[in-house]
């Protein structure tokens, strides 16, 4: 198992506190590193021809005792873990790619090229970083830009709709990697690409655009499911609050994307949840989880609204919801039975349960609309 500083873990955890996006976090590990530790490598998936284990964008940081974030796995990110090492003490070059043929020179099924950009990060190098985590903290979308293959230590420019942080070295190439930065940032896509300089056409630029996707995902109910769900939630890149009454029988110890909230009164979470928020109900109680829906259902704005049950418990909560003059299809919101759509999963163990809750919650956020509830097997 790759060894997680505890810098990443604390700074991983902040991250949720304060809400901001899991991809943006690795820029919040490089900024509070500490100055004892030496410099780290930025590893970015820069371009990918067929069939590869990441996507374009995807982003790992590497220093001498620990990786945070993940390009892949596998013999790639082996070999670009050591790559990134042996370079931690280098002056050369800031930024440059290596391209993998996955099947010819890794002996990966994928069968694919993975081109991958490296990129050092000094120490003092803070106003890009400083930068970065305001835009994440914010929700704006931003560019990064450095010169690849440059044998000057060139900086890094980070561009955003309305300003501009850290520099390349020259005027004119930021004022012309900024415009450039700006055209991708007024579309819509997000990941990295090795493009050709504007100001010298001669000249390459790793242009990395990133966008805030934050997943908010709010856990009711600490009992065997919630228990379950909150560490499958542990591996994704969602910013988790887990909430009940009963502080004492939370574990130890959570996820470290996982804040644990201590109430006496949970229906109040729902009042400050942001916007496209995930809300699963899984309490003890089913005159909790009632008080939990109906007050769900004030707001009409979530990606998601579960609630663990039966067809039998949705029926009771419809007639109790219209007896309350709330619409007849108020439930229709709601996911109850709770898993995945269309899933024909039998299992009531409450592992099974939670994968099936993560895997919908996962299928609902990727659609990139709210979906519907569609009933799926009793559990």
């Amino acid at each position: 198992m790759r060894a997680v500083s505890h810098v990443a873990l604390n700074v991983y955890r902040e991250s949720v506190r304060d809400r901001v996006p899991y991809n943006l976090v690795l820029f919040a590990v490089l900024r509070r590193r500490p100055a004892v530790l030496v410099a780290a490598v930025l590893v970015v998936v820069a371009g990918v021809q067929g069939s590869a284990p990441r996507e374009t964008g995807a982003t790992m940081v590497v220093s001498a005792s620990s990786c945070t974030g993940s390009i892949g796995g596998g013999h790639l990110e082996f070999e670009a873990t050591r790559i990134a090492r042996s370079a931690l003490d280098e002056d050369a070059r800031s930024t440059w790619t290596v391209r993998f043929p996955l099947a010819a020179r890794l002996g990966q099924c994928c069968g694919g090229v993975a081109t991958l950009a490296f990129s050092r990060v000094r120490r003092d190098e803070s106003a890009w970083l400083d930068a970065a985590l305001a835009c994440a903290r914010t929700g704006a979308p931003f560019a990064l830009i450095s010169i690849v293959d440059s044998t000057a230590a060139a900086g890094r420019l980070l561009v955003t709709a309305d300003d501009a942080r850290g520099s390349l070295g020259e005027v004119a190439l930021d004022s012309a990697s900024t415009a450039l930065a700006r055209t991708r940032l007024a579309g819509t896509a997000a990941g990295a690409a090795l493009v050709s300089s504007n100001n010298d056409p001669q000249q390459t630029l790793l242009l990395q655009v990133e966008r805030p996707d934050p997943f908010p995902v709010l856990v009711f109910g600490n009992g065997h499911v919630g228990r379950a769900l909150v560490h499958v939630l542990g591996v994704l890149p969602a910013q988790v609050r887990w909430i009940d009454a009963r502080g004492g029988d939370f574990p130890a110890d959570a996820p470290a994307n996982v804040q644990i909230v201590v109430s006496e009164t949970p229906e109040e979470e729902l009042h400050d949840a942001p916007p496209g928020a995930f809300i699963v109900v899984t309490t003890h109680s089913h005159a909790l989880d009632y008080t939990l829906i109906e007050t769900a259902l004030a707001r009409d704005d979530w990606r998601y609204v579960g609630l663990i049950g039966s067809r039998s418990k949705r029926a009771q909560f419809e007639r109790r919801l219209a007896a309350r003059g709330h619409p007849t299809d108020a439930m229709a919101r709601v996911h109850c039975p709770i898993g995945l759509q269309g899933a024909t999963i039998k299992a009531k163990h409450p592992g099974s349960i939670a994968v099936a809750i993560a895997a919908e919650l996962l299928v609902v956020r990727e659609a990139g609309v709210r979906a519907p509830a569609i009933f799926v097997a009793s559990r």
